[in-house]
């Protein structure tokens, strides 16, 4: 697990600018030290979707046990499991106000059923 990828730079053409909201949405997402796809993906739409009240919220940390090479979430030795995490990401759909909730999460195969 020690083969950790460096993600790829976009070119600056390719780089998309947020506003205040999608920054404050990255913000409280930080505050709560939750993941979301959007960001660990490095996803070029994450402010389209972070203006519509759109999140892919992704659990048990942000790092991938794997190194698939179509993915951009970062892999290496995964943290330690959040036991308030479910909790964090009820609370923050709820700020949110969102109307369903998408989750996933890293590949953890040094969990049992991970």
């Amino acid at each position: 697990m020690e083969n950790k990828r460096k993600r790829v730079r976009k070119p600056d053409w390719f780089k998309v600018t947020y506003d205040s909201e999608v920054g404050s949405i990255g913000k409280m997402m930080e505050d709560d030290s939750l993941h979301t796809v959007c960001k660990e993906a490095n996803c070029p739409n994450r402010g389209e979707c972070y203006k519509k009240r759109t999140v892919t919220f992704m659990i048990m940390g942000n790092q991938c046990s794997r190194n698939c090479k179509f993915c951009n979430v970062t892999n290496g030795e995964p943290t330690h499991l959040d036991t308030l995490e479910p909790l964090h990401v009820a609370e923050s759909a709820k700020k949110l106000d969102l109307k369903h909730v998408v989750i996933t999460s890293v590949t953890r195969d040094d969990l049992e059923d991970g």
